[in-house]
């Protein structure tokens, strides 16, 4: 049996979830009608009601409609949803999840989406989508399929497209179901291999992908995400779970753009899990000396008399200079004496980046000494190793090398537990 959960606010889009249970009955689904709404009488009736929804989140619903706030309604509600998904998908009820939406709806549905583990199907019919979802997805594995026209009724335009989320969620769930009934469901970090997590950049490329082969090599499942923030996010998220065996974080570009105002930021929190959970990391310093930006039209004020290199139509970056690059030794080390793992960082004196190469139009070495200078001044007296290359970071020898000390330092950490 396929069960498909459908999570909305049955006031307002009650005819639009009465369309969507019909059409998944008769493709052979079971469905459990979730019902977040708040104000308004649902105009069908939930299997999940919505008062039922507001004491998942620890209140009553007289109280949030008492309150008056939506804004706190909207996020009250969105707790419950995800306490009530993670309840259904515990009992074998939820195989996969539906929502549809404007920016309340898909507000409340996507945290009760994003709670679910990875693998299981979840798909947002939004009229969202078309623009910045990041707000929404973060790092799970969220569909998003735009609605067109605003989810108002079932019209010559958004009856095709919901008939569209349907015959996909049905798929994507009865695949779900099998899995599960054949006791193989998808779960991220069950193949036979250890995982490693790397972080990688175009202008890290070469030195992250040596690296990635030699680790394949020794036996493990490599990870690669790309710092673009929402990379950077999903690793740190991912490595506070557990489930990698190590982390190889040569490219750290992120850190760059959360001092200096880059649009490419992981937040501040970025190079922090893996230390948190003790996991075995390497840590480089790749692409520090650069920030990224939008379009050149787009570039503030402040940094036109900067190191400008248009690095596609979508991305400008900035060269770094020292004082920022002395601040983000120091942030670097700060993050790193807070590991309770084993911890070493590898330093290419020879360049950060493709653009730091030598001859390149990044290459600084004045900039690049204030970083390395930093770290070891933040670094002094704590269980983090540092180990110097005489290498450019994409030299392939500096990869494999940083490849080679991970596993030493995973097998070690194996050999005393």
């Amino acid at each position: 049996m396929t069960n498909v959960v459908l999570v909305g606010t049955l006031d307002t889009k009650g005819v639009e979830y009465g369309w969507l249970r019909e059409r998944l009955l008769r493709a052979g689904v079971e469905v459990v009608l979730v019902d977040t709404g708040i104000m308004g009488e649902p105009r069908v009736p939930a299997d999940v009601p919505r008062d039922a929804v507001a004491r998942a989140a620890g209140t009553e619903l007289p109280e949030l409609r008492a309150a008056a706030d939506r804004g706190a309604a909207v996020t009250t509600m969105a707790r419950g949803a995800e306490a009530t998904l993670l309840r259904l998908h515990a009992e074998g009820r939820l195989h996969g999840v539906l929502a549809i939406g404007g920016s309340g709806g898909t507000s409340i549905a996507t945290r009760a989406m994003r709670a679910l583990p990875l693998g299981v199907p979840k798909l947002m019919v939004s009229s969202m989508a078309s623009g910045d979802v990041s707000p929404y997805v973060g790092s799970s594995d969220i569909t998003m399929m735009y609605s067109v026209v605003d989810i108002a009724g079932i019209n010559s335009v958004s009856g095709p497209v919901l008939a569209n989320a349907v015959e996909a969620i049905a798929a994507m769930a009865g695949a779900y179901a099998r899995a599960c009934l054949e006791r193989r469901p998808p779960r991220l970090g069950a193949g036979p291999r250890p995982l490693i997590a790397a972080s990688m950049a175009g202008v890290t490329t070469a030195g992250v992908d040596a690296a990635r082969e030699r680790l394949t090599d020794l036996g493990y499942e490599v990870l690669v995400f790309h710092v673009s923030g929402t990379g950077g996010r999903t690793l740190e998220t991912l490595a506070g779970q557990g489930i990698f065996a190590g982390v190889l974080d040569l490219t750290l570009s992120e850190l760059a753009d959360d001092l200096c105002g880059g649009i490419l930021t992981a937040g501040p929190d970025r190079l922090s899990a893996a230390g948190r959970a003790g996991i075995p990391q390497v840590v480089s310093l790749g692409a520090l000396d650069m920030v990224k930006f939008g379009p050149l039209e787009s570039l503030p004020q402040r940094v036109l008399d900067r190191g400008v290199h248009v690095h596609n139509p979508s991305i400008t970056v900035i060269r770094t200079n020292e004082a920022e690059c002395t601040e983000l030794g120091r942030r670097v080390a700060a993050k790193l004496r807070a590991a309770t793992g084993p911890t070493a960082v590898c330093v290419p004196l020879r360049g950060l980046s493709t653009l730091g190469s030598p001859g390149g139009p990044y290459h600084d070495p004045g900039a690049d000494r204030a970083l390395f200078s930093a770290l070891r001044d933040g670094l002094r007296g704590s269980a983090a190793r540092l180990y110097d290359y005489d290498t450019h970071i994409n030299d392939p020898a500096f990869g494999r090398a940083a490849a080679d000390r991970l596993h030493d330092m995973i097998g070690a950490m194996a050999a005393v537990a």
